[in-house]
């Protein structure tokens, strides 16, 4: 393990030590944690904490190495990563590298023997926080001053820092890791899907439910989408705040207009219910995590999700064409809604749940059930 000592910088004054398992340099970003107990590899790998540097409160991170079937974008897009073990030591059938090379390979500064215990009450009891993480042979005083320049989240547009910057076809489905078969479905729908950060495994499984999927940057102009004739309009999750993204709501509002199916997840949750009329608001702390309770308010049944937005949609705020259908059993926050008069739904968790569990992924089936009753109509 490399031996160069690091530190991390919290705006409130509180300091970190411990040693370096990526790049050196200096780094800033809101500090959040996350409570998964698996799945590092697609968190890290997750456009969505663009920005962020991520605190597991799991102990142990990095036992089962990377590899490249778990990547859920093109890069490492988080400012940064904090863990609690001393010294990695990994192994798995399905390992290529370690997590220490990756992170270096990518630029990303990390440090290890945090008390992430400790780190994490004090971004409970006082929300998220800005911080700098410091590694290598860099000048205090110059993070000192970075960390004082980053203003935080509220009113970055990071979606268009993320998006790709060329179209193009997904055609990939989920795959089976022990035998490597893959089960390609016919494509009956043909949807656009708006990129502002998207995961890789929600693009897989809009191709398992039978969709052909052409992506496109955040900014694509609404009337190429509308050239294209979609059976539906997938809105990705990403980073940022919603409210920075005009051209987003802009765009959502036009398709709206033109009663197209509309699916949003996470963001694309929030940036469809500003488009509708809500509005919405930073959270104290955030959900991020895969054990989250969220129930659906029809049934009462309650699911087990994935979760990472430090935004959320002001349920007091909705319009009156728009029904909550879910929310979260840990703070009752708004999880879930149909806009009434058109074929547009969101979810605000991670149905496609890389990582975590699979319980609300049925929700897929309602996107195609939308596409449905506007073919029907």
């Amino acid at each position: 393990m490399n031996n160069t000592n690091a530190t991390l910088l919290l705006e409130d004054g509180s300091t970190f030590s411990g040693r370096s398992i990526g790049a050196d340099g200096i780094s800033v970003g809101e500090v959040v944690f996350n409570t998964s107990m698996t799945g590092y590899q697609e968190i890290i790998t997750d456009p969505s904490y663009n920005r962020q540097i991520i605190t597991f409160t799991n102990p142990h991170i990095g036992n089962t190495g990377v590899n490249p079937d778990d990547i859920e974008s093109s890069k490492i897009f988080a400012s940064g990563v904090i863990i609690r073990d001393e010294e990695i030591i990994s192994n798995s059938w399905r390992k290529t590298g370690k997590l220490q090379d990756f992170l270096k390979d990518q630029g990303i500064l990390a440090i290890a023997g945090v008390d992430t215990r400790k780190l994490t009450k004090i971004l409970r009891t006082k929300g998220s926080q800005n911080g700098c993480i410091i590694s290598g042979e860099n000048d205090l005083e110059a993070a000192k001053k970075k960390l004082l320049d980053f203003k935080g989240l509220e009113g970055l547009d990071l979606a268009i820092k993320v998006t790709t910057k060329e179209e193009y076809e997904w055609d990939s489905t989920s795959i089976d890791i022990y035998n490597r078969t893959f089960d390609k479905p016919k494509s009956n729908y043909s949807i656009v899907a708006y990129d502002f950060g998207i995961k890789h495994n929600i693009l897989r499984l809009l191709v398992d439910s039978g969709c052909k999927i052409k992506v496109v940057p955040a900014d694509y102009p609404v009337d190429k989408v509308l050239e294209l004739k979609p059976d539906g309009v997938f809105l990705s999750n990403g980073p940022g705040d919603p409210k920075a993204c005009d051209y987003a709501i802009q765009n959502i509002r036009e398709l709206l207009k033109n009663k197209i199916p509309m699916f949003g997840i996470c963001l694309g949750f929030q940036l469809l219910a500003l488009a509708s009329g809500a509005s919405t608001v930073k959270m104290k702390f955030g959900h991020h995590g895969a054990n989250h309770p969220v129930m659906k308010l029809a049934n009462k049944k309650v699911f087990i999700t994935s979760q990472n937005h430090g935004f959320m949609v002001d349920d007091n705020s909705l319009p009156n064409n728009i029904v909550k259908t879910h929310i979260s059993l840990f703070d009752n926050s708004l999880q879930g809604f149909e806009i009434k008069d058109h074929f547009a739904f969101g979810f605000q968790g991670h149905p496609e749940a890389s990582p975590g569990p699979n319980d609300i992924r049925e929700i897929f089936k309602q996107f195609i059930q939308k596409m449905e009753d506007k073919i029907n109509a």
